[in-house]
Parts: structure tokens; sequence; C-alpha cells
């Protein structure tokens, strides 16, 4: 697989075009993956050129590191792997919101390290935006873990244009993580995208086949089953989704013009609008996952993009992309 290159200065890492996102192996889309199997997969994406895995202490909680430690381990020093702090979570994995102090961001820090036994975490996001706590100060941990050898690269997820900026100038950002996707783009219009670019700072968009909805396998019928988050999220709900299946009808007309899937043009859509954007998709089959990767050799063509813009514009979603609870943790 080809590699772009996020950040820029001290700040910049090459990675492959697409990540991998490691979260769904952890039970938020129903029965979590077993240890063999997430193994397997974390392998598989490895093996067909993926350099790029993106985990979270608050993934299982803890586990999902544990999980990513264990299976990239015989190739350590050929990935890039990127984790989040953030999320107060107590040692028996309940939670108390959202702690970015920096006495908190050191001792999470350790026990990250500890979980993915390694010497030093590639990535460091902030996964949320703790509101108590100056992004000054959390930027000025990050750079004294940094100098200790702990961390080599920062960045923040869900954050706003202005908080990006404010913690650039303490200490350059190599990514910057939010949702990204042809049926959720706010970081084109709330200035978050216009920052990166200025700033010489990578995007890695998650949710970039729209938790499923993109790849055209779900409609207004699909069964959600109640431990999967979907189940909550108003953008999910049956009429919701009738509704919105316009747009996974626009990305099956490209596709059958282009010989691909629905989910391959949406990735190659994303991969088209910057060459610092990395999605991350995630998923638990192999077979998912070849299909995915295969969309860093797809190429939309500028008539194919305004097409597919010209057709997306009026289409208009329907829900919002999360519940609203975990919406009001984004950094507005």
């Amino acid at each position: 697989m080809k590699r772009r290159t996020i950040g820029t200065g001290l700040a910049q890492l090459v990675v492959s075009t697409l990540g991998y996102g490691c979260m769904g192996l952890e039970g938020v889309y129903g029965a979590a993956t077993d240890r063999e199997e997430g193994v397997r997969i974390i392998r598989g994406a490895y093996e067909r050129g993926v350099r790029m895995f993106d985990t979270a202490e608050s993934y299982g909680p803890f586990t999902n590191e544990t999980l990513v430690g264990e299976a990239l381990a015989p190739v350590r020093d050929n990935v890039v792997i990127a984790t989040k702090f953030g999320f107060g979570i107590n040692a028996d994995g309940t939670r108390y919101g959202l702690d970015s102090r920096p006495e908190h961001i050191r001792a999470v820090t350790d026990a990250m390290l500890k979980r993915l036994n390694v010497t030093a975490i590639d990535l460091l996001y902030q996964h949320r935006v703790d509101p108590n706590v100056p992004i000054e100060d959390v930027a000025g941990t990050v750079q004294d873990l940094v100098k200790e050898g702990k961390v080599r690269h920062f960045g923040l997820s869900e954050a706003s244009a202005a908080t990006i900026r404010r913690a650039h100038r303490v200490y350059p950002l190599t990514a910057v993580q939010s949702e990204y996707s042809l049926w959720t783009r706010d970081v084109e219009h709330n200035g978050v995208l216009t920052t990166c670019e200025e700033l010489g700072i990578g995007f890695v968009p998650f949710s970039p086949l729209g938790a499923g909805f993109l790849t055209g396998t779900i409609d207004a019928s699909t069964p959600i089953g109640s431990k999967d988050f979907r189940a909550n999220s108003p953008r999910f709900a049956a009429d919701a989704r009738a509704t919105n299946a316009a747009l996974v009808t626009l990305l099956k007309r490209t596709a059958e013009s282009k010989g691909a899937t629905p989910a391959q043009v949406a990735l190659a859509w994303l991969l088209a609008q910057k060459p610092w954007i990395v999605p991350i998709p995630g998923t638990r089959k192999l077979v998912r996952l070849e299909e995915n990767l295969a969309a860093a050799s797809l190429d939309l063509t500028e008539r194919d993009l305004t097409e597919i813009e010209r057709a997306a514009s009026s289409i208009q979603i329907q829900g919002a992309r999360l519940p609203e609870a975990v919406l009001k943790l984004t950094n507005g």
C-alpha cells in the first residue's frame, strides 16, 4: 500500500494510506471479537499493507490496547500505534467523565505503555477535550512525555479549530481525528479541515463508512441489537435509515460504473479530498478488510468527484450522528 505523510517538521509521520481502527473489536457492534480472532484480523491488516493502527484506553476499557500490543509485537518497529487518553476510567472499568489533568495523563500513559508492551507511543491523542483543563496544559504535558521518550507524536480528537490552534502553539500536532465521511461533513464547515491544512496537520477520519451504513449492507429493516451502539444513534433509527438510503443509492450508482463497491467509493472519496487525510475503517472480517483496502487503488476522476458532490448536495441526511450525551463531549 502507498504511504501518506501527516504532520510537518518534527511532527511529521509517514503512515499507510489507510489505517485500521480497532474499536470495533471490542463489542460496540454487539458481541466482542474473541482474542484469537482479534489478533488474526490485526495481523491480517498488517500483512495487507496497513501500517497505522488506532486504539484507545477506553476501548474495553483497557482490553483493546492489550490486544493490539499482542498482535503487533512481532512487527512493532514497522508500524505506527496510535492510542488515546482523556476519559476518567477507574481500575474496575467504571467511568467518571473526562480527565486530562497533567498528573492523570502521566499515569495513564505509563499504563498504556505497559498494555501495549511498547517503550514509546507513536501517536498519542487527547480523546476528548476536557473543558476543565486548559489545552495548553495538556499540550505541555504531552511535550514533556515526548522529551522523556514515552511519546513520539501528539494529536487531538473531536477538537474545535480554536482548540487545535491553541494546542499547536504549545507543541506541534501531527494529527487531528474526528468523524468524517460523505454523511458526516461537519469538519468541512467548522474550520477544522481548513485549520489542519494551514498548520500542516494531518487529518484522520474515524467512522469513514458511517458506522457501516455506507457499505450498502444496512437498510431500514436491518435489525440492530440492543448492545450495538447504533441502537441509540438517531441516524440509525428506522425512519432515518430509510431517508438516508438515498446516499447509499448514490454510492451504488458510482460503484457500478467503476466496478467497485459502495464502501470502496466512500473511502476513495475521502482519500481524494486531501493528500494528508488517512481514514481508519474498522472491520471484524478479513473479506471486508480486503474490500476496504482496495479503495486505496480506486481512482475517482474529477468528473466522478463532481458528480458525487452534485448528487450528495441534494441529499439531506436525517438524524444526529451520535446520541446527544456523546455529542456533548465534542469540543465545539
